[in-house]
């Protein structure tokens, strides 16, 4: 989700986050957990309250429904939810951080977004090993990729994954039709194959809106480089910032470069809004129609739902994304190992990342699972979502993710996604020169690996 998901005051954030992290150095669809683990949680009086910490925008998570569904059926087990912020790496990464190399604050369940994972999984200090609670059972539930991801260095099993990203182009039927172009799904996305016909639509929109007030044909330059990003990766070794040795890679990469000179060129063309994902000015525009088009993993959805407001219900549609694939996002929860309910948490966190979970989150936030039996089913392979004018969401996001090649992520990928992608919006807001844009990035990218 996310989702990630990047703004504020980065340079103190960031700051804090390389304080914690110098200290330091994050069978069948759904068991029953196994009884064991910390003592203390053995030991809990009930009824326990179970905090859950999660982020994201809009919809974030999709977690309220089966949260209540939850309370009213183990009253014992009582979960508070909570989602602290829209912000994964400038915000939400680096207080997590700073409360487990604490030892205590976190919550009894928390969020990682995909691109802290490699972070998380070289600290197995930080988390409980679910496999004592009996979810090593879950196995057969996800794909090989997800499961291995939520195993850490040492081997065990420390979370479950939540989302999985896959791709599309969500886009603003009503800006369309006063453009003169397609306004159909199947229509608009015969309109963009790949990135230059992407391109080509995107200056007859513009033409059609030369005034200063006019709408964009896109938002800005985060959701174009994480798609073209999510495109390149497989082609180029599933890597992105890092090689598989965890070496740093950003000026090697072509995968990198070649999303990088994407955002450039569309910047260059005058087809961005110039805004930041995920700031207050971006969320006005996706409710005002301040642009045309956003990259759209499933979980950005419930984010655009949840900015546009009921009425913008039926102005929003979705595509198939140029070059026809990609991912980007996705989650897991964890239990931190400072939490005095462990095995209470893990019966919650079976329950959110089984089957049940899944199909609530995909309903509420358009969460698409990783869950291999919740993707199968009807409810979700059948669903249409009603903000995007009835968009057949299950088909479309099921067609994506059916053959994905999930990108390597280093340990530091989220700190050099954050700087790397402040210069990208720097570029595209005019403080940055392009001729100096990818000198500067590369430079931003190096310095915040360490």
């Amino acid at each position: 989700m996310l989702n990630t998901k990047r703004q504020g005051k980065l340079a103190a954030v960031a700051a804090m986050a390389a304080t914690a992290l110098a200290i330091t150095s994050c069978g069948s669809s759904e068991p029953t957990p196994a009884a064991g683990g910390d003592g203390a949680s053995s030991a809990a009086a009930a009824p326990v309250t179970i905090t859950v910490h999660t982020f994201g925008g809009g919809e974030n998570f999709g977690y309220d429904e089966a949260v209540k569904k939850w309370n009213a059926e183990h009253p014992n087990i009582q979960v508070k939810y909570q989602n602290l912020t829209d912000r994964f790496e400038d915000v939400f990464l680096p207080q997590l951080l700073q409360k487990l190399q604490a030892g205590s604050g976190a919550a009894d369940i928390v969020g990682i977004d995909e691109g802290a994972m490699g972070l998380m999984k070289a600290r197995p200090q930080f988390f409980a090993d679910l496999g004592q609670f009996g979810l090593e059972n879950r196995k057969a539930d996800f794909p090989a990729a997800k499961w291995e991801n939520g195993v850490n260095k040492d081997g065990k099993l420390f979370a479950l994954g939540t989302d999985i990203g896959g791709m599309t182009m969500c886009y603003r039927k009503d800006l369309f039709e006063k453009a003169g172009l397609p306004t159909e799904r199947e229509e608009v996305g015969k309109l963009w194959p790949d990135w230059a016909a992407f391109m080509e639509a995107g200056k007859k929109f513009q033409a059609a809106n030369p005034g200063k007030g006019d709408p964009k044909f896109l938002d800005g330059p985060n959701t174009l480089y994480n798609v073209v990003l999510s495109q390149e990766g497989p082609k180029n070794g599933n890597i992105a910032y890092f090689d598989t040795n965890n070496q740093l890679v950003i000026d090697k990469n072509p995968a990198v470069k070649t999303a990088f000179d994407t955002v450039k060129s569309f910047s260059e063309a005058g087809l961005t809004a110039k805004l930041a994902s995920f700031t207050p000015e971006w969320n006005a525009a996706i409710k005002k129609g301040g642009f045309a088009t956003m990259g759209c993993p499933a979980w950005m959805l419930g984010v655009v739902s949840g900015a546009a407001g009921e009425e913008n219900k039926g102005k929003w549609d979705v595509a198939s994304v140029p070059g026809g694939a990609g991912n980007w996002g996705g989650s897991y929860l964890a239990i931190p190992a400072q939490s005095k309910h462990q095995k209470e948490a893990a019966e919650v966190l079976n329950y959110l990342t089984g089957k049940e979970g899944h199909i609530a989150a995909f309903k509420e936030a358009a969460a698409f699972p990783s869950s291999l039996p919740a993707q199968q089913d009807p409810a979700v392979a059948d669903l249409k979502n009603e903000f995007f004018n009835d968009a057949p969401t299950g088909q479309i996001f099921g067609a994506s993710v059916k053959d994905l090649l999930p990108l390597f992520l280093g340990e530091k990928h989220a700190q050099v996604k954050t700087a790397a992608e402040k210069v990208l919006e720097g570029m595209d807001k005019g403080s940055i020169p392009y001729a100096e844009a990818w000198t500067k990035f590369v430079e931003a990218g190096t310095k915040a690996a360490g």
